[in-house]
């Protein structure tokens, strides 16, 4: 309504999110059921972004 939006990304554990924090969520993403150190998913993620984004853009990234 301000002209901003937020957008939070939240990574879980090896067991997973609380049903808690799930219900509050408007989307959830899944890479799999594998299981990753936060810091190296973190930059899987950060990855991602970028990715959508310069493929988004036209750029030949995803090759």
């Amino acid at each position: 309504m301000n002209g901003h939006s937020s957008l939070d990304f939240i990574i879980g554990g090896s067991l997973g999110l609380s049903p808690a924090v799930m219900e509050r969520a408007d989307t959830t993403i899944s890479f799999g059921r594998f299981t990753l150190p936060h810091q190296l998913m973190r930059l899987v993620l950060t990855e991602q972004i970028y990715r959508s984004f310069m493929i988004n853009s036209g750029s030949p990234y995803h090759k």
